[in-house]
């Protein structure tokens, strides 16, 4: 069932309002900023093993934890900022994640120094299957599997997927014209 079908089978109320805002609003926009993307990152692989709703309701506390994102100030974590982070109810406190977070924008810092951004690195490597880019991002990145690559990409416009045809979303993403419609 696709997530937009979700939504709509949800009673009305706070759950269903913070799935809304998100679905109507996030998920499946393309995204063109690197800390933006970054934060992405971070929060889908945080969802892994959990709940989305679990990460939508941490994701203020995810900004606030991870410096709004700010990819450069992440990459400079030390052991210190680790135990922070571990310590931080506010956020999934799971060592491997906070670690891949950390390392990702050491990745992402180098990525930017020869492609010029994390947009520019994604835009170079477009089109891919689900696979290949799973195998990118295996070999280039922490923490991550088949599931956690497919929704990040689908939530920034790369792979296709995040909303039905018939979704009243859908063609508004289809508009912004995202990598996917490029294909």
């Amino acid at each position: 069932m696709s997530y937009c079908k979700v939504i709509e089978a949800m009673p009305n109320g706070q759950r269903k309002d913070l799935h809304q805002q998100y679905h109507d609003f996030s998920y499946g926009f393309p995204i063109e900023d690197d800390e933006e993307l970054f934060g992405r990152l971070i929060l889908e692989i945080n969802q892994a093993g959990l709940s989305w709703e679990t990460i939508l309701k941490k994701e203020k506390s995810f900004r606030q934890a991870y410096a709004n994102f700010d990819i450069a100030k992440v990459a400079n974590f030390d052991e210190q900022d680790r135990e922070r982070l571990l310590q931080n109810a506010g956020i999934i406190r799971n060592r491997l994640k906070i670690n891949a977070a950390i390392e990702n924008a050491k990745t992402i810092l180098q990525i930017q120094e020869i492609h010029g951004s994390f947009k520019n690195w994604l835009d170079a490597h477009h089109p891919k299957t689900k696979e290949e880019w799973t195998q990118l991002f295996k070999k280039n990145f922490k923490f991550m599997g088949g599931e956690i690559v497919n929704e990040f990409l689908m939530s920034i416009g790369y792979l296709p997927g995040a909303h039905d045809e018939t979704c009243r979303i859908h063609q508004q993403i289809v508009e912004l014209n995202p990598k996917w419609c490029s294909v």
